[in-house]
C-alpha cells in the first residue's frame, strides 16, 4: 500500500470508532463528501486491503508481451553486447533495434529490461582515483604560494589580490593584499616569511611567468637552468620553486583561499576597513596569529627546515632586479628607456664591455662592472623629433612630394657581415701574406 492509502486507513479506523464524523475525514483525506462516503464503505466491507488500488501489481495495458520483451534481449546480447567499452547503451541500442532490426522499443522501457537482465549497469567511466599527497613531515620543508583576486573589500575598495603563503606541513599561513600578483609583491611576501620563520627549502607554486619560465632555444641546446628574476632571487638563498601542474597539486593552498574569502572578508566588513594598506596592518598585527592559533598543526617531526639569513648575505642585493646591458662608444647604458652615463673613474668598463643594472623595489638602480659599483649620471632624454612634412610639388599643392630613399646595400665582403674576430684573423693573414711576397719576389 501506498503512504497515502495507510494515511486513509488510520483516518477511516477513527470513523468506525466513532471519534471522527465522515465529513470531516474527508477534509482530511482531501476527497469529497461522496467520495469519502464510498471509501468508508469498502473500508467497512474489506478492511484497509480494500484501500489498495485496484490496478496495484497488475501488468499495464501498455506493456510489450513478454515474446517481444525475449526477442529484444536476445538481440542485444548477440549484436550490441561485450564489455564495459563495447557494450551499447540503452538510448544507442533503441535506435540500432528501430533502424535494423525493425523493434520500437522506448529507450528508457530498454534501460529497465537491459537492467533486469543484467545487460547494463549505471557504473560509468570515472577518472583514476587519485590519493591525497600526505603532508611534508617537517615544517619549512615545502611552502605553498599562490595568489587569489577576489572582491576582499565587497563595494567598498578596490578588487585587490590577496597573496599566500601557507606551509604544507602545519597550514601556517601569512599573506598580504596587492593589486596584482606581480614580482614585487611575491618579493615582499616571501621576504615576511624568512623574517619571521627563516629561509624555507622550497616554494610550491603554479606555472607563471613570476616564478618559472620554459627553457628558449639557447637554454635547451646549453641545457641551462631557465630562471625568471624571481626564481634568480630564490636560487641565490637556496630555495628550491616546483610548479605545480594542476590547482589540485596544490590543493592545500586553494582550500586556504576558500576559507579566507569567507572569514577574512566578514571581519574586514566589521572592522570596516576598506584599504589596502590598513588591510595589511590589520593582517601582520591580529589576523594571521589567531587564524594560525586556531588551524595550524603541530608537524610530524619536530625539526624545523628553516635556514637563517647568513651573515655575509643582505636581502636588500638579493630582492632585486639584475639585467645585462652593454656600454655604448660614448659609455652610456641604456636601461629601461633611460640613458646613464658612466662618470670617469679608474676602472672604468671598456666601451662594447657588459655591466650589471641592479633595481630595488624602490626604483634604487645600481651599475656593477667586474663586482666594482659604477658612479653614474642620468641624461636628459631625447625629445621625439617630428617628422619635417616635404615641400609640396609646383602646380600640386594638395599633393605632398613623398621622397622614398633606398637604403644603401653593404657589399658581401664587408666587415660588416663578419665577426670582429674573422675580421681580424683576415687582416692578420693579409698582413703574414705581404711579409711572404716582400721576402719571396
Amino acid at each position: 500500500m501506498s503512504t497515502t492509502e495507510l494515511r486513509r486507513a488510520g483516518i477511516l479506523a477513527r470513523v468506525a470508532a466513532g471519534t471522527l464524523k465522515v465529513g470531516s475525514a474527508a477534509l482530511l483525506m482531501e476527497v469529497s463528501y461522496r467520495q469519502a462516503k464510498r471509501v468508508y464503505r469498502r473500508y467497512r466491507a474489506e478492511g484497509a486491503k480494500g484501500l489498495k488500488h485496484r490496478s496495484a501489481g497488475r501488468a499495464s495495458n501498455r506493456a510489450t508481451d513478454a515474446r517481444t520483451q525475449r526477442r529484444v534481449l536476445a538481440l542485444i546480447r548477440e549484436k550490441y553486447g561485450g564489455g564495459v567499452d563495447e557494450r551499447f547503451g540503452p538510448t544507442l541500442a533503441a535506435e540500432h533495434l528501430a533502424s535494423e532490426d525493425g523493434i520500437t522499443v522506448d529507450h528508457e522501457t530498454l534501460r529497465r529490461w537491459m537492467l533486469a537482465a543484467g545487460l547494463w549497469s549505471r557504473a560509468r567511466k570515472r577518472s583514476p582515483h587519485r590519493r591525497r599527497r600526505a603532508r611534508m613531515a617537517h615544517f619549512g620543508e615545502l611552502v605553498q604560494l599562490d595568489g587569489s583576486f577576489h572582491p576582499w573589500f565587497e563595494d567598498r575598495g578596490p578588487h585587490s589580490c590577496l597573496l599566500t603563503l601557507v606551509d604544507d606541513a602545519t597550514g601556517r599561513s601569512l599573506g598580504r593584499f596587492g593589486a596584482q600578483e606581480t614580482i614585487w609583491a611575491a618579493v615582499e611576501i616571501v621576504r615576511a616569511w624568512i623574517g619571521q620563520y627563516g629561509i624555507p627549502r622550497a616554494l610550491y607554486t603554479d606555472w607563471k611567468n613570476v616564478y618559472v619560465r620554459r627553457p628558449n632555444q639557447e637554454e635547451r641546446e646549453t641545457g641551462a637552468a631557465p630562471l625568471t628574476q624571481f626564481g634568480r632571487m630564490c636560487a641565490a638563498l637556496g630555495i628550491k620553486i616546483i610548479p605545480a601542474s594542476s590547482p589540485q597539486a596544490k590543493g592545500r593552498i586553494e582550500r586556504n583561499h576558500g576559507t579566507q574569502q569567507d572569514r577574512l572578508v566578514k571581519k574586514l566588513r566589521r572592522k570596516r576597513i576598506a584599504e589596502v594598506d590598513a588591510a595589511n596592518a590589520f593582517l601582520a598585527a591580529e589576523y594571521w596569529a589567531d587564524h594560525n592559533a586556531r588551524f595550524a598543526q603541530a608537524p610530524a617531526s619536530g625539526e624545523d627546515f628553516h635556514v637563517a639569513v647568513p651573515r655575509r648575505v643582505s636581502l636588500d642585493q638579493v630582492f632585486r632586479l639584475e639585467q645585462k646591458r652593454t656600454v655604448s662608444n660614448d659609455w652610456v647604458v641604456r636601461y629601461d628607456n633611460r640613458l646613464l652615463q658612466l662618470e670617469r673613474q679608474s676602472g672604468r668598463p671598456p666601451a662594447r664591455s657588459t655591466v650589471l643594472v641592479y633595481e630595488t623595489s624602490d626604483g634604487q638602480v645600481e651599475i656593477r662592472y667586474r663586482d666594482r659599483v659604477m658612479r653614474w649620471t642620468e641624461l636628459p632624454a631625447l625629445p621625439p623629433s617630428e617628422p619635417v612634412p616635404p615641400a609640396a610639388a609646383p602646380g600640386r599643392p594638395d599633393r605632398p612630394r613623398v621622397i622614398r630613399l633606398k637604403p644603401k646595400r653593404v657589399c658581401d665582403d664587408h666587415p660588416w657581415r663578419r665577426s670582429v674576430e674573422q675580421f681580424r684573423i683576415d687582416q692578420q693573414l693579409a698582413a703574414d701574406r705581404k711579409a711572404y711576397d716582400a721576402v719571396n719576389p
